[in-house]
């Protein structure tokens, strides 16, 4: 009868230091390769919601603008100037396409692919 306690060599795997230690480098490199795509998807998905928000701001000033001058403002800086509209021109481009003073304006956002 074995004692619990002593050192026991039955186990179903059976490496070499060697092995042990690649193994461990792999895992942990897997992990970090893990880790940084996860915080890229994250980035993505804050680029996207700050494209909505956007979007929402924009018409939300539109539609604001007309609400109280009774037109569509003429172009974007007007939106800059009159009703604090701000964003990062570096990621973003918007294109502001007036019809009329009493149509609703064509907005589109783009985003500017990085290098």
């Amino acid at each position: 009868m074995q004692n619990r306690f002593e050192d026991k060599e039955i186990s179903l795997f059976k490496m070499s230091d060697r092995t042990y230690r690649i193994l461990s480098v792999a895992i942990f490199i897997a992990i970090i390769v893990l880790f940084f795509l996860a915080v890229d998807a994250m980035g993505k998905s804050s680029i996207s919601k700050e494209q909505e928000s956007l979007e929402n701001a924009l018409s939300r000033d539109i539609v604001q603008c007309y609400a109280i001058e009774g037109r569509y403002p003429p172009n974007l800086e007007y939106l800059e100037q009159h009703y604090g509209l701000t964003y990062d021109k570096s990621t973003f481009f918007v294109d502001y396409m007036p019809i009329a003073g009493n149509l609703y304006p064509d907005v589109t956002v783009i985003l500017i692919a990085d290098n």
